[in-house]
C-alpha cells in the first residue's frame, strides 16, 4: 500500500532498554514502547507491573527489573491488576485492531466508512479515530486516501482508459477523481499513464565537497538531489525515477538555483525552507519529510524520538522506511537522524557524507557570530 507498517517493537527498542538505568527512565516516563522488553517489581508491594502503568510510581530502591512476567512470578512477584503484565496489553490489543482495520480497508473494493471500521474495532468512532492515528501516524481518512493513492498508482499505467482507473481505485466520480488525482500521482493522471511524458525537469550536475552532485526540478520545485562519486551513476538513477519525463540540461536561471542548493551543502542554514519542492510520497512519508525540515542544522534525533513527534511512539520503523525513501539531499535532511545510542546509522548517499554534513553542521551551530563591521 502505501508502505507503513505498524509494528510494536520500534527498530533499536531492545539496545534502547538493556540497561537499568534506561529501564528506569522507562519506567518515570511511562513510556508505552518499553512495554514488551521488561517488567519491574516493587519490594514493598511484592507486585510487578509494565513500564507504562499508571500505577503510583515506586521508589528507585524498592524496584526490580526482570526480563518478563514469568521472571518476576518465580521471584515471588504477583501480577498487577492494573496494567496486566502477564497477558495482552491495551496498547498491544488496540494495534492489533488498528492492523486489522488496515487489512480491511487494503482488501476492500469499495472503501469503507470509518464508521463502520470503529464498529468491528468495538470502539466509538471518536475513539476509532484517536487509537487509528496514534497507531499508524495517520486519520483514517488520509489512511484511505494514501490507499486509494497507491490503487492509482497501480492501475493507471494499465488501465486502457483513464476513467477505468478510476473506478479500480475506489473513486465513485469523475470530479471528485480529478480534483484529487494530480496530488495524488505527482502529476496529472495521463502524464503518469505515459510514465511522466508530459512533465519536463530541469536538471544540472555539479561538484562539491561532498562529491558529484545532482539538482533536478519542475516548474513547482526541486524533485531531487543526489549525491555520489560518479556523475554518470547519478543521471541514470534520475532517467530510472523518471523514465519518459523530458529531461533538459541546466540554462543560466537553473544554475543560478543550483548554486542556491551547493550553497547550502556546503553552508547550511535556514534558506533551505525557502526552497519549492515537488516530491512524489504518500501521505505518510510527505509528513515525515516535513518533519524533517523542521529539525534545525546542528542538532540530531532518533528514529525513536522523531517517531514520538509524530505522536507515533511505536512508530520508529515505519518512520525509518519514510527516512530512507528521501529523495532530495540535504534540504530535506535526513542526515539528521541517527541511532538511539547516537551513532550514524544508515545514509542512503554514504555514511562518509553523512558524518561530513553532521560534523559540518555541528561545527557551523558552535562557531560564534561574527561581529559587523
Amino acid at each position: 500500500m502505501h508502505g507503513l507498517r505498524i509494528t510494536t517493537a520500534p527498530a533499536g527498542a531492545e539496545s534502547a532498554f538493556g540497561s537499568a538505568q534506561r529501564r528506569w527512565q522507562g519506567v518515570l516516563q511511562r513510556l508505552p514502547e518499553a512495554d514488551g522488553h521488561f517488567v519491574y517489581g516493587v519490594s514493598t508491594t511484592g507486585i510487578f507491573c509494565r513500564p507504562s502503568c499508571a500505577a503510583r510510581r515506586p521508589r528507585r530502591e524498592h524496584v526490580r527489573f526482570f526480563e518478563d512476567a514469568r521472571a518476576a512470578e518465580q521471584a515471588g512477584f504477583r501480577a498487577c491488576k492494573r496494567c496486566l503484565p502477564g497477558g495482552v496489553s491495551t496498547a498491544e490489543r488496540q494495534a492489533a485492531l488498528i492492523t486489522r482495520a488496515c487489512r480491511q480497508i487494503e482488501a476492500s473494493v469499495q472503501l469503507p466508512a470509518t464508521g463502520e471500521l470503529a464498529r468491528v474495532a468495538a470502539m466509538s468512532r471518536f475513539h476509532f479515530q484517536r487509537v487509528f492515528k496514534r497507531v499508524t501516524g495517520l486519520s483514517p481518512k488520509a489512511y484511505m486516501e494514501a490507499e486509494r493513492a497507491g490503487r492509482l498508482r497501480a492501475t493507471v499505467p494499465r488501465s486502457r482508459r483513464v476513467t477505468d482507473a478510476l473506478y479500480d481505485a475506489g473513486f465513485n466520480s469523475t470530479t471528485r477523481f480529478h480534483a484529487r488525482s494530480a496530488a495524488a500521482l505527482g502529476m496529472p493522471a495521463r502524464a503518469f499513464r505515459a510514465g511522466g511524458a508530459e512533465r519536463v525537469i530541469r536538471f544540472a550536475i555539479g561538484e562539491c565537497t561532498l562529491g558529484a552532485i545532482l539538482v533536478a526540478a519542475t516548474t513547482q520545485g526541486v524533485c531531487a538531489l543526489l549525491l555520489g562519486h560518479d556523475a554518470g551513476a547519478l543521471m541514470r538513477e534520475l532517467q530510472e525515477r523518471f523514465p519518459k519525463a523530458q529531461l533538459i540540461g541546466a540554462d543560466a536561471a537553473f544554475d543560478r538555483l543550483i548554486g542556491t542548493v551547493i550553497g547550502q551543502v556546503e553552508r547550511p542554514g535556514p534558506e533551505a525552507l525557502a526552497l519549492p519542492l515537488d516530491l512524489r510520497g504518500t501521505a505518510f512519508q510527505h509528513r515525515v519529510w516535513d518533519a524533517l525540515r523542521r529539525i534545525p542544522a546542528g542538532q540530531t534525533l532518533s528514529y525513536g524520538e522523531l517517531a514520538r513527534r509524530l505522536g507515533l511512539p511505536r512508530g520508529a520503523r515505519a518512520v525509518a522506511q519514510a527516512v530512507a525513501s528521501n529523495p532530495v539531499a540535504v534540504i530535506v535532511p535526513c542526515h539528521r537522524v541517527v541511532r538511539s545510542d547516537g551513532s550514524a546509522g544508515g545514509y542512503r548517499w554514504g555514511l562518509a557524507r553523512k558524518r561530513a554534513l553532521l560534523a559540518r553542521e555541528a561545527g557551523a551551530a558552535a562557531a560564534p557570530a561574527t561581529p559587523e563591521p
